[in-house]
């Protein structure tokens, strides 16, 4: 790894006071809880609504699905009219869809329920992007980034384990009514201490026309690009892994449901860890410089995990230890690729939030989706996608952005 001349001087993260941290994590993490939480219940819904484990996972794509679309309208909405107003709409569509959920007849009602829980919370994670960007310049971003990885990063280790226990003392509709609670909770916390961040002479025109202007501006920025489709598939790996491992870890591998939140936390360890350790390497090395080593290293342990799903050695820890290494590399790529990708977004802040998001999630449904057409017989195909998408990332960056020597 290049060294610099001089090193980079600490950011200011006090510009970002404790509780709003916080309260952007939370934020953020609406999506992963809703994600993660009910990951040991999908075996569970499918047997209660008498269908196969691949309709269950279709409410996984359902959510990701909605992620990205919901995104691209909560965007060019904080660019017009503040951060706050857009959140209050997310948050409460959010609340009132997980209360939906929890009382689906069907796997029909359950995966529509499920796209609109996603179009209401992916408001927290465009928004709190945004207002780090009002905050912070591109490398403090990416160090805040980090930060916020490690307060989000509890939401995957945490909601699988609650999740499994919640599952079994009370079934998993009352995974659903937690999560109303929190959003609540959050909606609340939102209109109490989050103020207004976009700046006042920063207004952006609204309408469709515009958003479709301004989104053709970006699309066709090469670095911005770039940098998103490289994180976008990084991580859409990651979410491969989410949509797979529950089929893989509790049905192929006999992982008891209450057991599999552990399994999931530990992973989720390996990317907070990567993130932590991102925030001190950028002391003295750019985000560009650690993103090209990053997604060399995914490309490596994705082809580490295939060969030791075919090779079948080593058993479950064979399967997992690649994978806490893949899941390692995340909490380098992800930051680093939302504070280059945003760092010369300026006014348009939230519409390039936005779309970061829609593709990025995009990314992720038809990973998701690849998974499940590819068949629950074995770890194959969670594998396959996962080398498939680190390949991808490496690609994106090198053709769209330069290695950079």
């Amino acid at each position: 790894m290049r060294m610099l001349s001089t090193p980079f001087p600490e950011p200011p993260l006090t510009t970002l006071p404790l509780s709003w941290l916080l309260m952007l994590g939370a934020l953020i993490a609406i999506a992963p809880m809703s994600i993660d939480m009910y990951l040991p219940s999908l075996p569970t819904i499918a047997t209660e609504f008498g269908v196969t484990a691949s309709a269950v996972q279709f409410t996984l794509s359902s959510f990701f699905i909605g992620l990205a679309l919901g995104q691209a309208v909560h965007g060019p909405l904080a660019d017009r009219y503040g951060r706050k107003p857009p959140l209050y709409a997310g948050l409460a569509l959010y609340i009132a869809a997980s209360i939906g959920c929890a009382l689906a007849p069907d796997i029909t009602a359950l995966t529509a329920l499920r796209f609109m829980q996603a179009v209401g919370g992916c408001a927290g994670v465009v928004i709190a992007r945004a207002i780090v960007r009002d905050r912070c310049d591109a490398h403090a971003s990416a160090r805040v980034y980090s930060l916020l990885m490690l307060i989000m990063g509890l939401a995957p280790i945490l909601a699988p384990f609650f999740g499994g226990w919640i599952l079994a003392l009370a079934g998993w509709r009352a995974i659903f009514g937690i999560l109303a609670l929190f959003g609540s909770a959050v909606l609340v916390a939102v209109w109490r201490f989050l103020p207004e961040t976009r700046p006042e002479h920063s207004i952006a025109r609204a309408g469709i026309s515009q958003a479709l202007r301004v989104y053709g501006e970006l699309l066709r920025d090469r670095r911005f690009l770039g940098y998103t489709l490289s994180g976008g598939f990084a991580a859409a790996g990651m979410f491969a892994y989410i949509t797979g491992s529950p089929q893989v870890f509790i049905a192929l591998y006999g992982v008891p449901a209450q057991d599999y939140g552990g399994l999931f936390g530990l992973n989720a360890l390996g990317l907070i860890a990567g993130s932590q350790y991102n925030r001190r390497l950028l002391l003295h090395h750019s985000a560009d410089t650690i993103l090209r080593l990053a997604n060399r290293a995914t490309v490596i342990l994705g082809l580490v995990l295939v060969a030791a799903v075919i090779s079948g050695r080593g058993g479950l820890p064979g399967l997992l230890i690649p994978l806490f290494g893949y899941l390692v590399t995340l909490g380098f790529t992800g930051p680093n690729t939302i504070a280059l990708a945003l760092a010369h977004q300026g006014i348009r802040a939230g519409s390039a939030s936005a779309l970061i998001g829609t593709l990025q999630f995009g990314i992720a449904t038809l990973s998701s989706a690849a998974v499940g057409l590819l068949g629950s017989e074995s770890a194959l195909p969670m594998a396959a996608v996962i080398a498939g998408c680190g390949l991808l990332a490496y690609g994106a960056h090198r053709w769209l952005v330069g290695d950079g020597r």
